[in-house]
């Protein structure tokens, strides 16, 4: 088993997923400023659970996965990101490029933090991915995903739709 490396930044400390931040992450996926852009609607305890063990899962398998973020400072959930493969239906495919994602707690938006922890993990992808584009996949509408996206070094590849819903792939 791989587990995920502990990153720290100069505001947060990255960690892999344990079964204990359930409750943290439910709270987070079950709000509708985090979920509007992400599938659309809260998620469920079953759903959220269902996303923790799947990054722990692409630890164990690939090497890379999702970590959950804690503010240094107070050690307070501040959301997740990570690299994942999550063989989404897209044509044409994403085919092994590891796609980036992110999610913060609404406290969190707004203060610079995704792109902190965007820039420390792609140098951790950088590191581990030699050779290799990641790839992420953000609604047109997502304004503030797109702008940390370019800050971090994401172009647009190509719009499409997912699931039925427009989305833009970028890659970096």
């Amino acid at each position: 088993m791989n587990p995920a490396p502990a990153i720290d930044t100069a505001r947060l400390t990255l960690r892999g997923h344990r079964p204990e931040d359930l409750a943290e992450c439910l709270k987070m996926w079950s709000d509708t400023q985090v979920t509007r852009h992400i599938g659309g609607r809260p998620f469920t305890e079953e759903e959220v659970w269902g996303r923790v063990l799947r990054y722990v899962g692409h630890w164990a398998a690939l090497g890379f996965g999702y970590w959950a973020m804690r503010e240094k400072a107070t050690g307070r959930f501040v959301g997740e990101l990570g690299f994942a493969d999550f063989k989404r239906e897209l044509h044409p495919s994403l085919g092994d490029s590891p796609e980036a994602g992110w999610a913060l707690c609404p406290w969190a938006h707004g203060q610079g933090l995704a792109t902190e922890a965007l820039l420390a993990i792609l140098k951790w992808g950088d590191a581990n991915f030699v050779g290799k584009r990641t790839v992420c996949l953000i609604s047109p509408s997502n304004v503030a995903s797109i702008r940390v996206a370019a800050k971090c070094g994401y172009h647009e590849l190509r719009r499409t739709s997912y699931k039925g819903e427009a989305t833009i792939i970028y890659q970096r």
